[in-house]
């Protein structure tokens, strides 16, 4: 069970790769990860990183044993929610570079996604997402990515490959034909969406979120969504090009 707490208690703390400082705290309001003093992510914002998973699973709905990589573990909200949306034949990879997360979603956090990890469709990959895709075409009905704050101003300077032209054309190639790519932002970008039709997707779209389940009030977010192959009519409220 989750306990409450009155002030800010710190759980852990890490070193990345590039020696910026990354801290697991328990606050009033729940748990909080942050690189250095930017928030990355708190247990109360999930509603966008849930919808990621929904919005992903409606387009794979048909396809028999669906593969779909999540790139990013975060506090695991949207592996939770592709599992529960996803069949007993379906795989789910997970992607995430740093083992001190997955080392706390095994931990403390693991009852915010009911233990998602251990699920056995899951296979954890703990590793750069981008090498883990240029090993992996055509590979995955479904890329979720989720490993920084959108496809500008970036957290960790190394994940802004994943959104140039290189970066788009491994995604693409990862994703079987009519495959689809969901990716997750704070914030919107139009030129993101155009970006991803020159990479060469199709119904290249953004949707815009709630930040929090079950609410109207709050922040909101950004999904962008686009598909390898195939193309399909956008969802009814994206902007597409």
């Amino acid at each position: 069970m989750l306990r409450a707490v009155r002030t800010r208690e710190l759980l852990a703390s890490a070193v990345t790769a590039d020696g910026a400082t990354i801290t697991l705290f328990r606050e009033p309001d729940g748990f909080v990860v942050r690189l250095g003093n930017e928030v990355l992510m708190g247990s109360r914002v999930s509603g966008s990183e849930r919808e990621m998973a929904e919005v992903a699973a409606a387009a794979l709905v048909g396809r028999p044993q669906p593969r779909v990589l999540v790139g990013g573990l975060g506090m695991g909200f949207t592996l939770r929610s592709v599992l529960d949306a996803l069949g007993d034949d379906a795989q789910v990879v997970v992607a995430e570079l740093l083992p001190c997360v997955v080392e706390w979603n095994r931990g403390v956090l693991a009852p915010l996604s009911q233990a998602a990890l251990d699920d056995p469709r899951v296979r954890l990959e703990t590793v750069d997402i981008a090498d883990y895709l240029a090993l992996h075409k055509s590979s995955f009905d479904a890329v979720l990515l989720d490993v920084d704050n959108g496809p500008e101003a970036f957290s960790a300077p190394g994940n802004a490959r994943l959104y140039t032209p290189a970066g788009l054309a491994i995604l693409r190639a990862a994703l079987r034909p009519g495959g689809v790519l969901v990716v997750w932002s704070a914030f919107a970008s139009n030129a993101f969406v155009k970006a991803l039709a020159r990479a060469g997707f199709n119904g290249a779209q953004m949707l815009t979120v709630r930040a929090r389940s079950n609410t109207r009030k709050g922040s909101r977010h950004t999904l962008f969504v686009a598909r390898s192959g195939s193309s399909k009519k956008p969802r009814p409220g994206g902007v597409s090009v």
